[in-house]
């Protein structure tokens, strides 16, 4: 049973980075559920304000502004038939 434990904790290790392992030591308990849910809406929250940041730098680096998204809006992307 110990080197199935060894086994699968190498294989752990491999596959997950530093962060990831130390969060997974960090709820090695299971938490009660409104805690649970209170950190998994935080780490949402973390996520989603990361891809806010990463949108708005985009935004600028191609200079997008509301004018662009209002015309792309109108448009479509389809690839136009054309039946012989």
């Amino acid at each position: 049973m110990e080197a199935i434990d060894h086994e699968l904790s190498h294989q752990r290790s491999t596959m997950l980075n530093e962060q990831q392992q130390q969060m997974l030591r960090l709820f090695k308990t299971p938490l009660p559920e409104e805690d649970y849910k209170l950190i998994k809406r935080e780490i949402l929250f973390l996520k989603a304000k990361m891809i806010d940041t990463a949108l708005e730098q985009w935004e600028n680096e191609n200079n997008v502004t509301a004018d662009d998204y209002e015309k792309w809006s109108k448009e479509h992307f389809r690839t136009p038939y054309n039946p012989k």
